[in-house]
């Protein structure tokens, strides 16, 4: 083997082991099978046919892994590089850089240094390592993918205009305040699922603007999240009222209104709402802030997720982090549920304050700070809703063809709501594109 690319290969592999903070970024498939290609390159020097055909291999196996994800090595790295959580990326998050421990600051310096190395180690100087290697005719075909992602254009640019990495680590600090760091960086919206956070890569995509008739609803809650995101104290809310009015559309639009000043999103189940301290603990101090959706909260009279909702509502000794709030919807204004056999008569010696008891129940929504009350649909309130969504869908009907159209629509189908509308729009724009190809 020519002893410049024997160097140069060699070195790579020492710089990838020496990495002190950032050795995340290749403990993954690519990140690993890059790794191997290296040392089957340099084990391939020793002309053994079998030393070449696992030479072979590994080279399959690293161009494999970034077909799969449909990547560039460039972008693997990148990608690799802003969402790794480590000592640094967390810290520097909230302390500011000049006084964060020097020694942390050198060992990401180097490694910045080392990360670049890796960056420009490209896809073609690897196939040819692996021609002149195994003695090859022609070289391997070369995984080449533009870079294409929009989320790393901004530090893209800061590093490759950089001469040393390690010039940008003050733009990469600010990337991480701005972005966070691992799981938070990468996602959005995160369900709670078995004791830990899960990214959701594809939330809903629906948009606050999409929404129609509870303008007064939507506004303050708007606010309400302003104040999260300002760091001002914000009240947890309840969205409560008629089915299919929109509440949980409209918690799920502000992620996508909002989501890029830092605002989380954790949809927490009914059944888990006893993991709700856990999980504020672990989002305690973290830069982004977070909402727990609860969609379609009631409780039964005994549930200890009842007790737990209401702790967190209430406060215990621990203070509440300005970070956290939780909105729920429910179809229920008392989100415990009440029976007649529940109010106390004179003859009843059971309990003597049952009065007390079944106020308990009954007040438990007021411990949310905001209750936002989403009453049924008038017809009026309806067609808005319908030719606010018909404009945005850009549909060609007339204003009386399209208000019969939704009229008979809701009396077949679910009564008239923002979920009856968004069906019925959804339904005829289907309907007119295949009747336009029909017709073509």
């Amino acid at each position: 083997m020519d002893s410049r690319i024997f160097s140069a290969v060699y070195s790579l592999l020492r710089q990838a082991a020496s990495l002190l903070i950032y050795q995340a970024v290749l403990d993954d498939e690519v990140g690993q099978a890059f790794l191997e290609l290296l040392h089957a390159i340099l084990r391939a020097e020793r002309n053994v046919a079998a030393e070449h055909l696992d030479a072979f291999y590994a080279y399959g196996r690293w161009f494999r892994t970034l077909a799969e994800r449909n990547q560039s090595w460039q972008d693997h790295l990148l990608t690799r590089l802003v969402y790794d959580d480590n000592p640094f990326t967390r810290q520097v998050q909230s302390i500011d850089l000049s006084e964060l421990p020097p020694a942390l600051v050198s060992a990401v310096r180097q490694d910045l240094s080392v990360v670049q190395e890796l960056y420009e180690c490209s896809p073609q100087k690897l196939s040819h390592w692996l021609k002149v290697a195994a003695q090859l005719a022609g070289e391997p075909v070369v995984w080449q993918r533009e870079a294409d992602q929009p989320h790393l254009k901004g530090i893209r640019f800061v590093l490759e205009a950089s001469k040393s990495w390690a010039d940008g680590l003050e733009p990469l600090a600010t990337y991480y305040r701005q972005h966070g760091t691992g799981l938070f960086a990468q996602y959005r919206a995160f369900r709670w699922q078995h004791e830990k956070l899960v990214g959701i890569a594809y939330p809903d995509p629906v948009r606050v603007a999409d929404l129609a008739g509870y303008e007064a609803q939507r506004d303050t809650l708007i606010r309400n999240t302003e104040f999260l995101l300002q760091g001002y104290p914000a009240q947890n809310v309840l969205l409560y009222g008629s089915r299919g009015s929109g509440k949980s559309s409209l918690i799920k639009g502000l992620l996508n209104e909002l989501g890029d000043r830092g605002l989380r999103l954790v949809e927490v189940a009914k059944s888990d709402l006893h993991d709700l301290p856990l999980i504020i603990e672990l989002l305690r101090g973290l830069p982004q802030k977070f909402i727990l959706f609860v969609d379609d909260l009631s409780f039964e009279e005994d549930e200890d997720s009842f007790k737990a909702l209401k702790v967190v509502l209430e406060g215990s000794l621990t203070a509440r982090p300005q970070n956290v709030v939780v909105y729920a919807t429910s179809n229920r204004r008392h989100l415990v549920r009440e029976f007649f056999s529940d109010r106390p008569r004179p003859r009843d010696s059971e309990e003597i304050h049952a009065w007390d008891t079944v106020q308990e129940k009954l007040s438990f929504s007021d411990r949310f700070g905001l209750t936002l009350t989403f009453e049924p649909a008038d017809q009026p309130t309806y067609l808005r809703m319908v030719h606010h969504l018909a404009r945005q869908a850009g549909l060609p009907l007339s204003d009386p063809d399209l208000d019969f159209q939704a009229l008979q629509w809701a009396t077949r189908h679910n009564g008239r709501s923002g979920r009856t509308a968004r069906q019925f729009i959804d339904f005829l724009r289907a309907d007119l594109a295949l009747a336009g190809k029909t017709d073509g």
